[in-house]
Parts: structure tokens; C-alpha cells; sequence
């Protein structure tokens, strides 16, 4: 039987990298496998090849093979899965990303998925995202392609519209979410089923039940606790009002909606409390790639002098790539496809993040129907947002971009219509050399 091989596109990124080859290895079916690691940064991708050799050794995964290059067809080539977890930026659009926002009284927490920042940074990851899907297409068609790359749901249905390689985007916000509601009711995480959809980070769950019964009158009680309730002050807030617990952390939940970032007031009640790591303060720091370089060397340093867990992580890469090519197991999770009635209220088409479940067959969405009308509304001004994005970049037209930015909630709050064209003008400027699809 031939060797099955697992491309990680981007592979200079620390922590995805690491924990996604120790559980592939930790499945019988992948202990040979072939882990081609491409990067365009030779340093990084040193780095990574030492990782997993670490791995490999330390797990006595003696069969497998690691190989590392900078070229992106060698890598793809006869690939049976294919992971992205690339970054495109450099300090200048890094630093636009959350100054200039700033400068409009936006302040920001992350900025990688929705809102202005986050379109910009789709529109400079998408011609790379796009080399990617046609080199996929030209030298392993069969390949199943798994994006980890923000922003998730905008590039999803961007590569969804221009190709039919089987594509799908990953994010822990679901199983990270859940483990955390069930250690707030003291459940065992084994013994809590449910249903969750909607759009990526502002998915919710539609249901949850601790064997077999309904756990959310236990999570209202909990976030009762002082405690627990300042853990996550913005999703709690939502929970009371809205009823769905929604599964991305405080941090972002505060930029993607109306409520929380428009005046200081807000920011300090709801966004400076938080324990999530993305809400620790009321503007996000700016990064740069020396800051980034330092922090992964010194951590790799640290990861290579020490013992490997192989505790597996609750990352879905593994368990989809095992279902699929590997002993056929199959799983379920949840996955970034387009809407084709899955969602019954929500604009037809849109990238919606449902369970899917995986099998030799592929991947199969599974039907939701629709949701409680106020989640509905909620997601429907995301995802016509990000349609109105994807559109403008697929089609080069810079009107559409505006009308993109025009109504994200946090933006329309803090500003006027002139206002936000102003600042995305800005941003066009920032970005000269990135966006071939403007001649820009």
C-alpha cells in the first residue's frame, strides 16, 4: 500500500504545526505516513522540520517520513491531505490592520475575521490562497484540503465559488467552547452531546444535553458565579439576552457585533476584565515579524529540550484525515461549507459553519433547518457582509468593498458612511503591492 502523505502549507506556524502532526502520528493508519512540511520562509520551516523530527523521535514514529521544502508543487504533489495554516502580512498591513481602525475610534481585539481588517486581510491572503487551490487541482485533485487560515468563513467561500477540490475550514471554537461550558456545570465532557451552527465564530448551540438532558438551565445557573461570569463577560451578556451560548471567545464576539467596543464605558465594563486572552485590554498590541520570529524560536527551544506529550489535542484535523484516507472511521464535526439549505433562514450560498461528517466518501454537510430567529438575524448580517467582500475581490470591484465595510456592526456604530469610506481608503493605500485584483 503506498505511503499516505499529509502537506502542511505554511507550516512556519508554531502551534497548529506541532499539534496536528503528533495526533496525525498517533493514528495506526498514519504511523509511515509522509509529512511534507512547505513554507516560503526557509527559517520557519527549519523550525518546523525540528518540531516534528522531535515528534517523530520522541514517539518513536520510526516509519514515518518528514520532508520540508519551499516549493509548493513538490509539496502537493500526490498529496492525500492538505492543511493550510498560512499567513500573509508584513509589518506595514500588520500595523494597518488595528492602527488606522484606532484612529476612527475603532479599537479592536483581533482583527482576523470580520470587519474591515479582517476583509483586507482576506483580500491580501487570496491570490496565495488561490495558487494553492490550483496547484491542488493540477497535482492531487483527490486531496482533501483543510483550512485553518482566518478569515475562515470569507476565504472558505471564496475557494467553495472558483473550485470543486473538496474543501472545508477548521476551527477549535466549537469543541474549545463546549469543553469549557461543561467543566462550568461539572459534566464530564464524554457524557455532553450537541448541536451547534451558524457562521464561523458566531456559531451557537442550538442545543446541549448532559446525558440526554438539557444542560442550559445548569450554564445559566453557572454564569450566576461572579467568577465564572467575568471569565467571559461579552458571551455571557449575549447568552442572557440572546438565549444560544455562541462559540467564540469574548474577544472577538466584541468586534463582530453592535454592543460592546463603541464607547470607553463599554470597553471597560466588558472588555478589560475578561480572562480570554483576546480581551485582556482594550486595543489589540501590534505584532511584527522580528516579535513573531523571537517568540517561535524561543519557544521551539524550549519545546525541543522537553519530553512530548502525546496526549492527543482537539484539533479535528486528524480525525478527518484518518476518516477519510486513513482506517475510515468515520467522524463528525463542525466544518465551513456553503449553505445549499442547510440552513433554512439564512441567505442561500453564504459559507455557514454546520456539522459535516466525514467518511471515505468525503464529507457530508448535514441539514440544520432554521435557526432561532435572533441567531438568524445575527448571522445573516455576517455572512452578506463577507458575500458582499468575496464578490468585490472575485470581481475587482472596489465599490463592493466599501459596501462590505459599510455595514459591519462595530464600524456603523462608531461611524458615518463618509467616515468608514475614509478609513477604507486608508487602507487601500497600506496595502500597495497586496491586492493585484484592484491594481493595487
Amino acid at each position: 500500500m503506498a505511503r499516505k502523505k499529509i502537506t502542511f502549507i505554511g507550516s512556519g506556524s508554531f502551534g497548529f504545526t506541532r499539534s496536528i502532526v503528533r495526533d496525525i502520528f498517533l493514528y495506526p493508519a498514519f504511523r509511515d505516513c509522509e509529512i511534507a512540511l512547505m513554507d516560503i520562509d526557509a527559517e520557519n520551516l527549519e523550525i518546523s522540520r525540528k518540531i516534528c523530527e522531535h515528534i517523530k523521535a520522541e514517539g518513536k514514529f520510526d516509519k514515518a517520513v518528514i520532508t520540508a521544502t519551499t516549493d509548493l508543487r513538490e509539496a502537493l504533489k500526490g498529496a492525500n491531505g492538505v492543511l493550510s495554516t498560512i499567513e500573509c502580512s508584513d509589518d506595514r498591513t500588520t500595523a494597518s490592520d488595528v492602527n488606522i481602525p484606532l484612529k476612527y475610534n475603532i479599537s479592536l481585539a483581533v482583527a482576523d475575521t470580520r470587519g474591515p481588517s479582517a476583509i483586507f486581510r482576506f483580500l491580501r491572503t487570496w491570490p496565495h490562497m488561490v495558487k494553492i487551490v490550483r496547484t491542488i487541482e493540477e497535482v492531487c485533485p483527490n486531496a482533501i484540503f483543510l483550512n485553518y487560515t482566518n478569515p475562515m468563513a470569507m476565504l472558505c467561500r471564496g475557494m467553495q465559488e472558483i473550485s470543486d477540490i473538496c474543501v472545508t475550514g477548521l476551527c477549535h471554537s466549537v469543541q474549545g467552547t463546549i469543553e469549557q461550558l461543561a467543566e462550568w456545570i461539572d459534566a464530564p465532557l464524554n457524557e455532553v452531546t450537541y448541536l451547534c451552527a451558524g457562521v464561523n465564530h458566531q456559531a451557537h448551540y442550538l442545543k446541549i444535553d448532559w446525558n440526554g438532558k438539557d444542560a442550559y438551565p445548569l450554564i445559566r445557573k453557572a454564569i450566576e458565579n461572579p467568577e465564572i461570569y467575568n471569565q467571559e463577560q461579552v458571551r455571557n451578556d449575549m447568552f442572557k439576552h440572546l438565549g444560544y451560548y455562541v462559540t467564540e471567545s469574548s474577544g472577538h464576539n466584541s468586534e463582530y457585533v453592535w454592543w460592546y467596543r463603541k464607547r470607553p464605558d463599554l470597553l471597560e465594563k466588558y472588555c478589560t476584565h475578561s480572562t480570554s486572552r483576546h480581551s485582556a485590554g482594550k486595543q489589540r498590541g501590534v505584532s511584527t515579524i522580528a516579535k513573531r520570529k523571537a517568540y517561535r524560536e524561543e519557544r521551539t527551544a524550549e519545546y525541543l529540550a522537553n519530553p512530548v506529550s502525546m496526549e492527543r489535542s482537539y484539533e479535528y484535523a486528524s480525525d478527518i484525515l484518518n476518516a477519510v484516507f486513513g482506517d475510515n472511521r468515520m467522524f463528525e464535526f463542525n466544518g465551513n461549507v456553503r449553505n445549499w439549505g442547510l440552513i433554512s433562514n439564512l441567505p442561500q450560498g453564504v459559507c455557514v459553519e454546520v456539522p459535516v461528517v466525514a467518511s471515505l466518501s468525503g464529507i457530508k454537510s448535514t441539514h440544520v433547518g432554521s435557526l432561532p430567529p435572533q441567531l438568524a438575524l445575527l448571522n445573516s448580517v455576517s455572512a452578506q457582509c463577507e458575500e458582499l467582500a468575496v464578490a468585490g475581490c472575485l470581481n475587482g470591484d472596489r465599490d463592493l468593498i466599501y459596501q462590505a465595510c459599510y455595514f459591519d456592526p462595530l464600524s456603523a456604530t462608531v461611524l458615518s458612511l463618509a467616515e468608514i469610506r475614509s478609513m477604507v481608503d486608508e487602507m487601500f493605500i497600506e496595502h500597495e503591492g497586496w491586492l493585484p485584483m484592484f491594481g493595487i
